[in-house]
């Protein structure tokens, strides 16, 4: 599946994937266990939500600008949603949850993310 996608989005899961990892050492050291393991959910979140929604917008076959548009709205609503699913999975379910590791590793990703934009496809 992540052949398919276009070197922008795959340039940028990389980028996010080792924010992650970085992100979940620094917690580690900062917070202990939970605080890594709270930094890779968020990261991870990140990473799910964007993938979900480089996946629906490959999807589309539009035909037109209103199209296209409706096309990249529906992709980004189902990054939103999935994301808001997953963190409130976490934080309902994680007993160890560290907040801040959490949220600053899934606010870091999702910017690096719309760094796509950036990447040029050669």
């Amino acid at each position: 599946m992540l052949r398919h996608l276009s070197r922008p989005i795959r340039t940028v899961l990389q980028w996010q994937l080792a924010a992650t990892a970085i992100l979940a050492l620094v917690s580690a050291l900062l917070a202990g266990e939970n605080g890594a393991i709270s930094a890779a959910a968020g990261g991870g979140i990140s990473v799910v939500a964007g993938l979900a929604a480089a996946f629906v917008a490959s999807r589309g076959k539009a035909k037109s600008a209103g199209g296209v548009v409706v096309g990249a709205l529906t992709a980004e609503a189902v990054k939103v949603g999935l994301a808001i699913l997953l963190l409130g999975l976490v934080l309902t379910n994680y007993a160890g949850v560290v907040v801040p590791a959490l949220i600053g590793a899934f606010v870091v990703t999702i910017v690096i993310f719309s760094m796509a934009f950036f990447v040029r496809e050669h």
